[in-house]
């Protein structure tokens, strides 16, 4: 079984991915993991990383490729990461996390995230500036807005759903797809 799981930041992404890993018993994969470690390496934040690659694409390729390889590799896992069901496309669930940004932004501030730090407008405005960043570098590179909802076979509102509400409602998803197979 394969599963990705995309959306904005702060969206529940890496959250729900590793609660429904545990769960299913499936290896979790995270590209904002690689992404943030990537960052920290270089020194700099997440929105200067997203920036340099803006100049430099052999850092979103070097990430993007692991998920190709990722994709024609393995099998039972779970992925989380914005292109995720772009280059994953025969996952069984492709699923897009939507939430409201005040409550995405209130989620990475308690998360601690040292690389998005300040105030509720500091932060909003830093991942609205990271994500027009990658929007414009997905766009450029591979002609996708990862928002499209045609790549997903399931779109959640996370905004009012705990991290577990949304694992249940992706199991569920899950089982349903593989009783119709």
């Amino acid at each position: 079984m394969r599963i990705t799981i995309s959306g904005k930041a702060g969206s529940g992404k890496s959250t729900v991915a590793k609660l429904l890993s545990e769960k299913l018993r499936l290896r979790h994969y995270s590209i904002g993991d690689l992404m943030r470690s990537m960052a920290s390496e270089k020194k700099m934040t997440l929105l200067q990383l997203n920036r340099l690659a803006e100049k430099d694409k052999s850092i979103d390729f070097e990430l993007d490729n692991k998920l190709k390889e990722l994709g024609k590799k393995k099998d039972n896992f779970i992925v989380d990461g914005r292109l995720a069901s772009y280059f994953i496309p025969n996952a069984d669930a492709r699923v897009f996390l939507k939430t409201n940004d005040k409550i995405r932004a209130q989620r990475i501030m308690k998360a601690g995230r040292h690389q998005e730090k300040g105030d509720l407008k500091e932060v909003l405005k830093s991942i609205r500036a990271r994500e027009e960043s990658e929007k414009r570098r997905y766009k450029k590179y591979y002609g996708i807005d990862y928002s499209d909802k045609s790549l997903y076979n399931l779109m959640i509102d996370t905004t009012r759903l705990t991290p577990s509400e949304v694992v249940e409602k992706i199991m569920r998803f899950v089982k349903a797809k593989q009783k119709s197979l």
